[in-house]
């Protein structure tokens, strides 16, 4: 409040009731924070023509989506937008940030965007869509209008304010990544995983590297992993494995598979390409494996809180439950000198939930975090991981099932 007092000076005054500034030509301007996602309530139905986020991978791409839905005015001659600014993610946490802008933040996108570039993006589907254009269209009879999206990159040489300082000097002595992340607005440098990830980002990472779709064995699929979502913002997703090989993940929106019949079908289907199924029993699971055994399909129930006896590759590690058994197998497959050379394809969420499970040592053995804890810091469930880690079971168990 007090930089902003010196900003505004004499053009307006401060408002205590809107924790904010009011203009003398009338604009007003209003501060707030969401810590948690139970702040968001606070901001529904309260529209402003500009929201403006600072430091916004710190932000649930779920929260920056809830507050944008109430980016609106009723003078049709002001224009509405949306800023953000902030230094690159260093948690898994703010990577929706480097998906959210690919087209100029991920080196491997397949249609790189210019700094100040405009695109056009929807949402089709519950995807981020982009489009060729700005002009309407109509998608399962509604009328969609694009929305433009651009990123202008920047570094301290750049800011007018500190670039002359000692502020440089000071980001020189930091360590790596953090020292370019800040010092020239880096988003291509690789984020400092948490002491207490599971699997580090650079194993994930390199395993992604390795995918090519040419990679793809002969003959039939290995086994697969399903993680049934029942409505919601979840997904029901579908991983696939040819050995080592894993193809690009089935994504379908929670609304979309609201009983187990649906589920059932993505058994079929995947069962038709060969190998078993796992999935995951805990809620509309288990009606898709009851519905599946009734029809003797190959669906394979797991469930992650049953307790095992299994122990790590060593011998001498246990674990609380199989989630945490599964997890850390998963680990052990993408280990670069003792792993199992694995491929995954390249998916920004799916790399996002794998990086994302944080594990303790308790008593009686390993503990992989819950999912819901895993979903508060993300903003979303991590189903895309669920399914990868259920997919690559069957070779790290032996076939064994899980009750």
């Amino acid at each position: 409040m007090q930089r902003t007092a010196n900003v505004v000076a004499d053009r307006g005054h401060f408002v205590g009731r809107i924790n904010g500034w009011r203009l003398k030509d009338g604009r007003t301007i209003e501060f707030g924070a969401v810590e948690t996602l139970q702040d968001l309530g606070k901001w529904r139905g309260r529209p402003h023509d500009l929201k403006a986020f600072d430091e916004l991978p710190e932000f649930l791409e779920q929260q920056y989506l809830f507050l944008g839905g109430w980016l609106r005015t009723t003078d049709p001659k002001q224009r509405t937008r949306i800023a953000g600014a902030g230094n690159p993610p260093s948690t898994v946490e703010g990577e929706w940030v480097i998906r959210r802008w690919a087209p100029w933040l991920d080196g491997q996108h397949s249609n790189p965007a210019k700094p100040g570039e405009l695109r056009w993006f929807a949402r089709l589907d519950g995807e981020d869509t982009e489009l060729e254009s700005a002009k309407p269209f109509t998608h399962k009879g509604e009328l969609v209008t694009p929305r433009s999206r651009t990123f202008i990159p920047s570094s301290l040489s750049q800011n007018v304010f500190l670039a002359g300082g000692d502020y440089a000097a000071q980001l020189q002595n930091l360590p790596e990544p953090l020292r370019s992340q800040l010092l020239y607005g880096d988003y291509s440098i690789g984020r400092l995983d948490d002491p207490w990830q599971v699997i580090p980002t650079s194993w994930v990472e390199a395993a992604m590297r390795r995918w090519h779709p040419e990679n793809k064995p002969d003959g039939p699929a290995t086994a697969a992993g399903l993680d049934v979502a029942r409505g919601g913002t979840a997904q029901s997703v579908l991983a696939q494995r040819w050995g080592n090989w894993f193809a690009p993940l089935r994504k379908v929106p929670g609304k979309d598979t609201p009983s187990g019949e649906e589920g059932r079908l993505m058994v079929i289907d995947a069962s038709a390409q060969g190998g078993s199924v796992n999935v995951d029993v805990i809620g509309v699971g288990a009606a898709v494996v009851d519905l599946c055994r009734q029809a003797s399909l190959p669906a394979v129930p797991i469930n992650f809180g049953a307790g095992t006896k299994r122990r790590d590759r060593t011998n001498l590690l246990r674990f609380v439950n199989a989630r945490a058994f599964a997890y850390w197998s998963l680990r052990e497959a993408l280990d670069p000198e003792k792993g199992d050379n694995v491929m995954l394809p390249p998916d920004s969420e799916l790399k996002a939930d794998l990086c994302a499970a944080r594990w303790a040592m308790q008593v009686n053995g390993i503990k992989i975090e819950d999912k819901d804890d895993i979903q508060k810091r993300l903003g979303r469930s991590p189903d895309c991981g669920d399914a990868v880690v259920l997919a690559a079971m069957p070779a790290l168990t032996a076939g064994v099932a899980f009750y």
